[in-house]
C-alpha cells in the first residue's frame, strides 16, 4: 500500500457565506495541491469537502495520515458517524444529522483506505495546515 499524507482545511467568509476548501497530498517527495469553492456554504461543509475531494483523487487503496484542524470532521468520522448510521441518520436529539449527504460521501471515500486521523491546532504555525488554510481562504475569496 502506498503511504500518503493528506492535509485539509475549509474556510468560509461569513458562516454561511462564500466558502473554499484546500488540500495537500504528499507521497514522499511528490505533492499535489487542490482547492475549490462554493458561493453559499458553511465552514463545516468546506472542511468535509476538502477531505472528500482529497480522498476521491486516489485511484487505489492507500495508507493515509490525514491531518485536519476540524474537530467536527475528526469527531464526526471517528466517534459519531457509525451511531448516526445505525439510528437512520438522526442525532442524539432525534433530529436529522446536519450534512448527512457529505458524511455518506466521506464514508464512501474512506472505505478503501487505512486512515489515521490527526487533529492539528489551526493557525498555530503548522506549515502544511497554514498552506491548506491559504488555499481554502483564497478559494473562498474567489467567489466572495
Amino acid at each position: 500500500m502506498k503511504k500518503i499524507e493528506i492535509f485539509t482545511d475549509g474556510a468560509c467568509k461569513g458562516n454561511p457565506g462564500p466558502g473554499g476548501w484546500g488540500a495537500l497530498l504528499r507521497m514522499g517527495e511528490h505533492e499535489k495541491e487542490m482547492s475549490g469553492s462554493e458561493a453559499q456554504t458553511t465552514n463545516n461543509r468546506m472542511e468535509m469537502t476538502a477531505v472528500i475531494k482529497a480522498l476521491e483523487v486516489l485511484n487505489q487503496p492507500c495508507e493515509i495520515v490525514l491531518c485536519t484542524d476540524s474537530k467536527y470532521v475528526i469527531d464526526g468520522i471517528t466517534k459519531w458517524v457509525h451511531g448516526w448510521q445505525k439510528k437512520g441518520w438522526v442525532n442524539a436529539s432525534r433530529q436529522p444529522v446536519a450534512n448527512a449527504e457529505l458524511w455518506r460521501e466521506m464514508l464512501a471515500a474512506t472505505k478503501p483506505h487505512k486512515i489515521t486521523w490527526q487533529w492539528v491546532r489551526g493557525h498555530n504555525g503548522h506549515a502544511e495546515n497554514e498552506r491548506v488554510d491559504q488555499l481554502a481562504s483564497d478559494a473562498a475569496k474567489s467567489v466572495a
